[in-house]
């Protein structure tokens, strides 16, 4: 691919006014992504040629075979249906907003439907998603909760809970402050299933603490487990603080959360908080990620309810 940097103007606050008096319309929201979608230089999708002529709505046509490919073709805001100001709009609100939104008030603030609220926050969600690629350092705090309804019996850890059951890990900065978090869905308290969140998020050299729970201790092969008692959560104050926040803000802004949707709803969380020292850039860095992620159709996100 031809490598040509382009000179972005990137938009940086956090402020409404500002955001919408930048982004005026869909001429200079699709100029936006198109700047974002070839920064590095144009490679046909059909033939890799790397020739191109610029068209309507900053499309690019390939020289030489012809194809023509749109700035959201083949991302996660391709067929946007409503608008891609009203789709920026919503991107902007899910980033910089410090309490989410439901699909119903999207539809009621857009004049769309639930349904195309829903999928395509969704695809927002898709696109906060962790790469993966910087895994906590230093050291991590980790616990396991639970998320749903209160159940009769069924206090503390139960293998035959209905509720929703949630491992979440927070690294902590020298001040022993949260720097990150990550939280993953997981199907029981096994050691199996709890590791799952080292594999995806935890450096092996990292220093690990969790309480005396048993499904810790398998791992221990692979990293550095210390288990200590959790003294009713005194011992693991900053992780509990995560911990409440993500219950509280799943419980007061959805009626309802699908097992198989929650991990998207535990990355919005995470995607917020972990970049909130850089919140100035949020937007642009959820831009970036909307352009380089695949497109997804609705069936490969509903699921049976």
């Amino acid at each position: 691919m031809l490598e040509i940097m382009i000179d972005m103007d990137i938009f940086n606050g956090e402020e409404l006014l500002k955001f919408t008096e930048r982004f005026s319309s869909d001429e200079v929201c699709l100029k936006y992504l198109s700047d974002i979608k070839w920064n590095g230089g144009f490679e046909c999708r059909k033939c890799k040629h790397t020739k191109f002529s610029e068209g309507r709505k900053h499309q690019r046509c390939c020289t030489l075979c012809k194809h023509i490919e749109s700035p959201t073709a083949g991302t996660l805001l391709h067929k946007v249906k409503f608008g891609i100001r009203k789709a920026f709009m919503i991107m902007f609100e899910m980033s910089a907003t410090t309490k989410s939104l439901s699909a119903s008030q999207v539809a009621k603030r857009y004049g769309i439907t639930r349904k195309t609220a829903w999928l395509f926050m969704h695809k927002v969600r898709k696109g906060m998603e962790s790469s993966q690629s910087f895994p906590m350092e230093g050291t991590v705090h980790v616990d396991e909760f639970v998320v749903g309804g209160k159940e009769d019996g069924k206090q503390g850890r139960s293998y035959h809970s209905k509720k929703k059951k949630v491992v979440c890990a927070v690294e902590l900065n020298d001040d022993e402050k949260i720097k990150r978090v990550y939280a993953l869905r997981i199907e029981d308290f096994s050691a199996k299933s709890l590791r799952s969140i080292f594999t995806k998020h935890i450096d092996s050299k990292a220093q690990v603490i969790t309480d005396e729970w048993k499904g810790y201790r398998p791992l221990q092969a692979d990293y550095c487990i210390k288990q200590v008692p959790s003294d009713k959560g005194n011992n693991f104050k900053q992780l509990h603080i995560a911990i409440h926040q993500i219950k509280s803000w799943i419980r007061t802004n959805y009626s309802w959360v699908h097992k198989e949707h929650i991990d998207k709803y535990l990355a919005e969380y995470s995607f917020r908080i972990n970049r909130s020292i850089f919140k100035d850039s949020i937007f642009h860095k959820l831009a970036e990620r909307m352009v380089a992620k695949p497109h997804v159709a609705y069936l490969q996100i509903k699921v049976s309810n």
